[in-house]
């Protein structure tokens, strides 16, 4: 297994925005688990799981791990998945719900934290907007190293993002001061 991938092909992503297959790499990130086990845990049929295990399993986002007799126990191909698209219409509509699902975890995360937020939505907005912003500018340094099939730990991933981050600073500024006006640190 590796630590991490990049995906940065639309097909790829299109095989990640369907409900139950992103259902189930959520599952395999506790554990592998066999076809059973997550018809199980998602309450759908058998023959259904195993059609969209192949169809990530064609992706190269899952793998058979092991087989016990006949049952196969399958595991992601990666710890994570770094999702990436170049603009593409058809997932478009995918990387913005996931955008404002992020936002609002990062949200959840400071206000757990203690933080006070004056304003829950537009801090919410602010962080989708740079989270958008900085996605797609970091579309052709991303595409260039997963290209290159350049293996990276989560260390290393967590070391390019910040970079890719710092790359765009500048140009972020006015995001950066309207968040400091709506954190109490």
């Amino acid at each position: 297994m590796k630590e991490v991938i990049i995906i940065t092909d639309p097909e790829t992503v299109k095989v990640l925005s369907e409900e139950t297959r992103f259902r189930i790499l959520q599952l395999l990130r506790l554990r592998p688990m066999t076809i059973k086990e997550l018809a199980d845990a998602i309450g759908k049929d058998r023959s259904t799981i195993s059609r969209h295990i192949k169809a990530l399993e064609n992706a190269g986002l899952v793998e058979e791990f092991e087989a016990f007799g006949n049952e196969k126990v399958y595991s992601r191909s990666a710890r994570l998945f770094l999702i990436k698209p170049d603009p593409d219409e058809s997932v478009e509509r995918f990387r913005q719900a996931y955008l404002q699902l992020e936002a609002e975890k990062i949200v959840n995360i400071l206000e757990r934290a203690g933080f006070t937020i004056k304003d829950r939505r537009s801090l919410k907005k602010i962080i989708k907007e740079v989270f958008d912003q900085v996605e797609i500018k970091s579309q052709p340094i991303l595409k260039r190293i997963s290209l290159a099939d350049v293996e990276l730990t989560e260390v290393e991933l967590f070391h390019l993002l910040n970079i890719l981050v710092f790359l765009q600073s500048c140009e972020l500024c006015e995001h950066a001061k309207k968040v400091r006006e709506l954190i109490i640190f």
